[in-house]
């Protein structure tokens, strides 16, 4: 068996050579390469991840009998849904970036332009967490490890190469603080509930499994928008 520490080790090296941030599409934003209308493209396509988070959250809930638990997790619907103290929830704050970018919210809610692959990748998230074990569904949410260092540099770049964003970053910045938090409980929740070294090789599995689905995600977005920029009918187009 790993210990916590291990076990975090191993998570971070996952994260190390398979996070998103490795992406050709991330290294084109970071760069400043992107055009508007590329960032329109990730914004809408992203927009559509987001819209699921607190419904795979809601999956991961109901497979736990653990009141502890279910305190614990309902925390993450809150915060993308919004709640009477916070109304502006992440999916609205996304909303609030796409609009950054010149799109009209409504049409990016609608979710109607969104590249067929985002739909497949995003819709297998929520099979994963619907029919893997609990402990792996929370392990796959461990992707927050890392978030924070990708979620800092993207907002530096961001406000460096396309200053017309910088009225959209409270996304970004409501996350730094959370994702932290989620990460630290959802680490120990793993540590304490894999009960044998198949279980902690699972767990990483999990996690490795979800940054597939980040990285599908972003190659979907650089085929129809970079190269070769072919967008499937009814998918949202770039306006030259």
């Amino acid at each position: 068996m790993l210990s916590m520490d291990e076990l975090r080790s191993v998570l971070q090296q996952v994260g190390e050579e398979r996070y998103h941030h490795r992406h050709p599409f991330h290294a084109l934003m970071h760069d400043g390469k992107l055009s508007r209308g590329q960032l329109q493209a990730w914004a809408l396509n992203r927009y559509y991840y987001q819209s699921v988070i607190p419904i795979k959250d809601a999956i991961i809930l109901s497979h736990s009998d653990d009141p502890e638990f279910r305190r614990a997790w309902r925390k993450r619907i809150a915060d993308h849904d919004g709640d009477s103290r916070s109304k502006d929830g992440g999916i609205k704050r996304w909303l609030k970036l796409a609009e950054a970018t010149g799109l009209d919210a409504e049409r990016v809610a609608s979710k109607s332009e969104v590249l067929p692959a985002t739909r497949y990748a995003v819709n297998e998230y929520l099979n994963l967490v619907r029919t893997r074990p609990l402990m792996e569904a929370v392990a796959s949410s461990l992707t927050e490890l890392f978030s924070r260092d990708l979620i800092t540099l993207r907002m530096d770049r961001l406000r460096q190469h396309y200053p017309w964003l910088a009225g959209g970053l409270d996304y970004f910045e409501a996350r730094l603080e959370q994702a932290s938090e989620d990460a630290a409980f959802a680490v120990r929740y793993v540590h304490a509930n894999a009960k044998t070294r198949e279980d902690q090789e699972k767990a990483i599995q999990a996690l490795r499994d979800k940054c597939d689905i980040l990285w599908a995600q972003l190659d979907a977005l650089y085929f129809a928008y970079v190269q070769p920029g072919w967008p499937p009918p009814g998918a949202f187009r770039i306006e030259n």
